[in-house]
């Protein structure tokens, strides 16, 4: 491996931990190197706080500073030329004279997109782009595919038992998976910009959609109920955190609730992506229930499917999960009896 890939996988890395904070800015670090030596690191820790570049340059020691105009920027993502929660960092570098800034992947955010790589340029610094570009894309695949393809990146979420069924044939509420997998679905969630779930999963199972088990954000809830006919009693009604209810009959505001008005006459997943779009939500978790899912599936509008399988809880008479569509690749580990199994796009 070169150093420039070295350097560059260490600002993903230092990236990453900037997961479920920063959205619906993307991951950065930013690694600033004299010679063979590392003297700054940072990455973009919080919303509307200072960028990667700027954590970077901050963590500079006093008797390094003086390096800093013989140093070479590593960032994973392209400096931003507009002013938004902060200034641009093109204008910092540009100040801090450094003469050579290396860059993971260009920017897509339309007040980006190339203009933050011809300001270095034009101030005279040498650019170089492309260093472990696969790796810097998918650290922000949320981010890409939002402004790319104009729809949330989509997650597909359920468990189910051995037999592939997820929920039993009565009423009563079917506890799949044990209590490390409900850790770690609730990591997933605080990973996530939104959670949507169906009427029945709501009526069923009342669920609170939070990351109770994890620290972290929790999502914006949301449920599609046509006909609104929840009961107000609900956990989603709390009115703790905020709340979209996808429905036929009303379009209205409240606090911390949204009634965002879909028609039956245009394909339901479709019209999901368009609203989250608009609202600016980078990504959602579907977590159930069968129909839901299955309409995203039917739909093609997927960019993960994530299955937690108890291998040793076998329902005789339930309800089928979906089937799994073709796919590309898959990712599987197990937590004690579960397996959990991540399944990519062909």
């Amino acid at each position: 491996m070169s150093l420039h890939s070295s350097y560059m996988l260490r600002c993903v890395e230092l990236a990453q931990k900037g997961s479920g904070y920063v959205a619906p800015n993307p991951m950065v670090g930013a690694v600033l190197v004299h010679g063979s030596r590392i003297i700054g690191e940072g990455w973009h820790e919080v919303f509307g706080g200072p960028h990667a570049e700027v954590n970077c340059l901050a963590s500079v020691s006093q008797q390094d500073r003086k390096l800093i105009p013989e140093s070479t920027l590593y960032v994973s993502l392209e400096p931003c030329t507009h002013f938004g929660k902060t200034p641009p960092c093109t204008d910092l570098i540009i100040a801090e004279k450094i003469p050579a800034v290396n860059i993971g992947s260009l920017d897509p955010f339309p007040e980006v997109n190339g203009k933050g790589i011809e300001k270095l340029k034009i101030a005279g610094i040498e650019v170089i782009t492309g260093v472990e570009e696969d790796a810097c894309q998918k650290l922000n695949k949320r981010f890409f595919t939002f402004h790319r393809k104009h729809r949330p990146y989509v997650i597909l979420k359920w468990a189910q038992s051995s037999n592939r069924k997820m929920a039993a044939s009565g009423d009563e509420r079917l506890m799949i998976t044990n209590n490390l997998s409900n850790r770690l679905v609730h990591k997933w969630r605080s990973e996530e910009a939104a959670i949507l779930v169906g009427t029945n999963t709501a009526l069923l199972d009342d669920p609170a959609l939070t990351t109770r088990l994890w620290s972290g954000r929790h999502p914006v809830r949301a449920v599609v109920d046509m006909d609104l006919r929840l009961p107000s009693h609900l956990k989603l009604f709390n009115r703790k955190f905020p709340t979209i209810v996808f429905n036929t009959l009303m379009h209205e505001e409240q606090e911390n609730l949204l009634m965002y008005e879909v028609t039956r006459d245009i394909g339901l997943a479709e019209q999901l992506m368009k609203a989250f779009h608009y609202l600016k939500l980078q990504s959602v978790i579907v977590e159930g229930g069968a129909l839901l899912l299955q309409t995203f599936i039917d739909s093609g509008c997927w960019d993960e499917i994530r299955v937690i399988t108890n291998n040793e809880l076998f329902v005789p008479d339930g309800l089928w999960a979906p089937e799994i569509p073709p796919y590309e690749h898959r990712a599987e580990f197990t937590l004690n009896n579960d397996l959990v199994s991540i399944y990519y796009p062909s």
